[in-house]
């Protein structure tokens, strides 16, 4: 920006800090009058239309000095120092204090607050130096200082302009990335939704096809297959929607029910064929709403690895409550024989220690005394 905070004890006066570098367009302009102007002058030596050697020398070096601000701002001002005071011997001050007057431009376009005054006093004081000693000059330094504050303007508009197209770019660059993240964010929230859900009634499907061949399990499997494809599309129905809409229908959002979530997964354990234990109070009101659906997902997740991997024997599902926690905890029998079958995208885990983490609980899972583990610790605030 061209404005910025004074560090000093005012903390209300604005400074003008470097103004941006010059545009393509700015620079193509300033060079092609700068080559317009010196192209003139050095016809007039060449052809010798009555100027000054030294005045038209002086001349070019003054549009010369012109080209520096492209590169410093401070360098080109110290030059057109330097010409001021070698147009005294070719008495050409006059003229120079035209290019000094258009050169206002350049400092304010490109200039910070202190080259700005430096250069405004060393403006006056060359108007004065040059109306002191010229007697004709007074009468055209009014016309000098109309010159510069136009330029002056000029310049600082051109300033304004460019920085508030470079802050809008700035803008509009930070307005797309973060547009991007949400479109990123929209994405793996999307794949977490299918994971936890249709994920999981694919695996009681794959299950239950191994089961197919067993003629006392048969119908029960069958019964569970289509009961897992109707909730795998009502699922995956739920999810188009929410995407589609950008937020949850009031009518078909899951609640995270814990107690239907525990009830859900006992069926599904039920009709695997493994004995299930329920320990501790699922409706437990100190329980507050988020360690609800957070502990909802974990049961349904850890369902799907339960119902993959878990050897034959009893699952168990324990809810602790007091007042300063609550804890879930899933355990299952290890596997005698790895269920190859069944695919895993190895992400469960992952995603149940994210929600977990990022509630400030406590999550671990691993083999304990011959069962799998899963433990969940969130507190209550």
């Amino acid at each position: 920006m061209a404005f910025g905070r004074s560090t000093r004890e005012e903390p209300g006066i604005l400074r003008l800090t470097r103004g941006g570098a010059l545009s393509t367009l700015e620079r193509v302009a300033i060079l092609v009058i700068i080559g317009g102007l010196i192209a003139v002058d050095t016809f007039g030596i060449v052809l010798g239309t009555g100027a000054d050697l030294l005045t038209s020398l002086v001349s070019i070096a003054t549009t010369a000095v012109f080209a520096l601000y492209l590169w410093s701002p401070v360098v080109a001002t110290l030059a057109l120092g330097i010409v001021f005071g070698v147009s005294f011997l070719a008495d050409s001050a006059s003229e120079f204090l035209l290019a000094a007057a258009v050169a206002a431009g350049m400092v304010m376009r490109l200039g910070r607050t202190a080259l700005i005054l430096f250069y405004a006093g060393g403006f006056l004081l060359a108007v004065a130096l040059v109306a002191y000693g010229d007697a004709r000059v007074p009468a055209g330094v009014g016309i000098y200082l109309i010159i510069a504050t136009v330029s002056g303007v000029i310049g600082f508009a051109l300033r304004v302009a460019l920085d508030r197209g470079r802050v809008l770019e700035e803008q509009l660059a930070e307005r797309a990335e973060r547009e991007r993240e949400a479109v990123l964010a929209e994405r793996r929230w999307i794949a977490g939704e299918l994971h936890d859900s249709i994920a999981h009634h694919l695996t009681v499907i794959s299950l239950h096809v191994q089961m197919l061949d067993d003629a006392e399990m048969s119908r029960r499997s069958q019964e569970a297959i289509g009961a897992a494809a109707k909730k795998a599309m009502a699922d995956l129905r739920f999810v188009i929607e929410l995407a589609a809409d950008d937020g949850p229908r009031s009518a078909g959002v899951q609640t995270g029910d814990l107690a239907a979530a525990v009830d859900e997964a006992s069926g599904e354990f039920e009709a695997a064929g493994h004995v299930v234990r329920r320990d501790g109070d699922l409706r437990d009101e100190r329980l507050p709403r988020i360690a609800e659906i957070i502990f909802a997902r974990i049961v349904r997740e850890s369902a799907t690895n339960v119902l993959k991997y878990a050897g034959a024997g009893e699952v168990g599902i324990r809810l602790d409550v007091d007042d300063q926690a609550a804890e879930l905890t899933v355990s299952s029998p290890l596997p005698t024989e790895p269920r190859r079958e069944l695919s895993s995208s190895r992400t469960g885990l992952n995603r149940m220690a994210e929600r977990v983490v990022g509630a400030s609980g406590e999550f671990s899972a691993g083999a304990v005394d011959g069962r799998w583990t899963v433990s969940a610790r969130l507190p209550i605030t």
